[in-house]
């Protein structure tokens, strides 16, 4: 029997790494349907999961068609039942298949991939590490109820970055037991959007988060939008939050709705809105980047250090006595042929003067025909006098041309030099603070404009500290000196708490609010449209 055992056993090693070399020697052609079918053909998977387009909601019924003529979403009256999709048998809907959505202009480009209620294990995603990076257009993955593990999401992780055009992810309803979310977050990631409602995060994961967002040697510097809903983070997961949020600057959009955070928590997170004190480690930190900024500068403005080490470095000159001498030799023709130029101009103008101011000789000498030789004589003097102007005109043009020859020798590498500073982005902790008390105080974290606070357990104490950060944001409404411009929170969704709908605290924050968000700007009240239209 052992022997027969040691068989099978061979047997199976080797049949699997027959279809591992087979897997491997395919290579993909981006078409997601064709590449997922071959590579499960050779893992040897026996039920293979379809891939379709997914379904979308019907459109409104044009006027010459009903409702009911609609072929594909029109409710079959059958015998047995009324199916609203356009399925062969009564169960193909909970068949494992993949959904995918195609580009509108190119259909053969997949935009997103849907998988819904079927375990994905690691053969599976094996499967998808090879077809997904292939896919150039794919711009988001939804995995909803999978059954990931740990181990799992670390593979998937890893092919992650070959998908080149991959920016949202969405693991709703997949509880992992070490809670190894913030692998997603990391600092190489290049996702813009991450959902992971559902998956029992408790503190201790809110906590990995956190680190994930930000530290003060690293940070996450793509994420847009994070989803954190329905879970089960408290007052401690919240603060593990807030201080990721102190020195993250990507993140617009943040959820906590649906979760079990109370007055301290709320407080955290509203102390991260406003002015913060640094604590000890984080003013070290900002030192230490202050040195090492000032070399980075000096490097950047060679010309004005070289001068001034030039100065520096050189020894006073002292004119000599003959160089004086000279000086004043040269100095003194010139003020004498000035003296002589004045004293010529004056006699001319007191010549003229003479001529015109004298009795009818003077006006009878000008008629005659000697007379008409004066004004030809003025009219060459006239000439003689504008001739200097017109020779000076092309001096002057020689100098433009001069200058602007100048100019194009210049070197033109000054000019990306300086569009890089300007986008470059600046270090949280290099922003400009404010010192008083002993303390230094950065102006807070003005790039989240999105959160969500909905359902948890805050009171009126809670309350009162979001109230506090807003007024102080509307006060500094300002762009930050890192040079974007940060408004700070334009929606904030404080709903279904732990205090009544009437408090005066909650009313006004919500007409604060109300002229913050852009989206309720546009929005005319009922009684102003129909004041407009009448």
């Amino acid at each position: 029997m052992g022997k027969k055992e040691k068989g099978a056993k061979e047997k199976g090693t080797a049949s699997s790494e027959e279809e591992q070399k087979s897997s491997e020697e395919y290579q993909c052609t981006g078409n997601l349907e064709q590449d997922f079918t071959e590579l499960c053909v050779r893992l040897g998977l026996i039920e293979i999961p379809r891939v379709v387009p997914r379904l979308r909601p019907p459109s409104t019924p044009s006027l010459d068609k009903t409702i009911h003529e609609d072929s594909e979403w029109s409710f079959h009256s059958d015998k047995d039942s009324l199916s609203p999709f356009p399925t062969k048998d009564r169960f193909s809907y909970f068949k494992p298949c993949i959904h995918i959505e195609t580009d509108s202009e190119d259909s053969k480009a997949v935009r997103e991939v849907f998988i819904r209620g079927w375990k994905i294990d690691e053969k599976m995603m094996g499967v998808f590490s090879k077809c997904l990076p292939a896919v150039t257009s794919l711009h988001g993955v939804h995995l909803w109820n999978v059954g990931l593990t740990d181990d799992t999401l670390t593979s998937f992780v890893t092919f992650l970055p070959r998908c080149t055009a991959l920016k949202m992810i969405v693991l709703d309803g997949n509880p992992l037991p070490r809670q190894s979310y913030y692998k997603l977050l990391s600092e190489e990631s290049l996702l813009s959007h991450v959902s992971l409602r559902n998956n029992n995060i408790d503190d201790e994961g809110a906590k990995l988060i956190g680190r994930a967002l930000s530290t003060l040697k690293t940070g996450n510097r793509n994420l847009v939008s994070l989803n954190l809903s329905y879970n089960h983070i408290s007052d401690q997961g919240a603060t593990y939050i807030s201080e990721g949020l102190r020195l993250n600057r990507s993140l617009l959009s943040l959820s906590l709705a649906h979760n079990r955070i109370g007055d301290q928590g709320a407080i955290k997170l509203a102390e991260v809105l406003g002015p913060f004190a640094l604590t000890h480690e984080e003013i070290v930190e900002r030192r230490r980047l202050l040195l090492e900024k000032e070399p980075i500068e000096r490097q950047r403005s060679p010309s004005t250090s070289r001068k001034s080490e030039s100065k520096g470095d050189r020894p006073v000159s002292h004119p000599s006595s003959t160089a004086i001498d000279k000086v004043d030799k040269t100095a003194k023709p010139s003020k004498s042929a000035s003296k002589k130029k004045e004293k010529s101009q004056e006699s001319a103008k007191k010549d003229e003067k003479a001529g015109t101011g004298g009795g009818g000789s003077q006006a009878a000498s000008a008629s005659a025909p000697g007379g008409q030789g004066a004004t030809a004589a003025k009219k060459e003097d006239s000439k003689a006098a504008k001739k200097p102007s017109s020779i000076a005109e092309p001096k002057t043009s020689r100098s433009k041309t001069v200058k602007s020859a100048n100019k194009d020798k210049r070197p033109p590498a000054q000019e990306p030099e300086q569009s890089a500073e300007q986008t470059e982005t600046v270090h949280p902790l290099l922003e400009q603070a404010d010192h008083h008390d002993g303390k230094v105080f950065l102006p807070g974290n003005r790039t989240l404009i999105n959160l969500n606070l909905m359902r948890n357990f805050m009171t009126e104490v809670g309350l009162q500290a979001f109230l506090a950060a807003v007024h102080l944001q509307t006060q500094l409404g300002k762009p930050a000196s890192s040079g974007t411009n940060q408004l700070g929170l334009l929606r904030l969704s404080l709903a279904k708490n732990s205090f009544p709908a009437s408090s005066k605290a909650f009313l006004m924050l919500q007409d604060l609010m109300l002229n913050r968000d852009p989206l309720r700007k546009n929005v005319k009240p009922p009684e102003e449209e129909q004041t407009a239209s009448g």
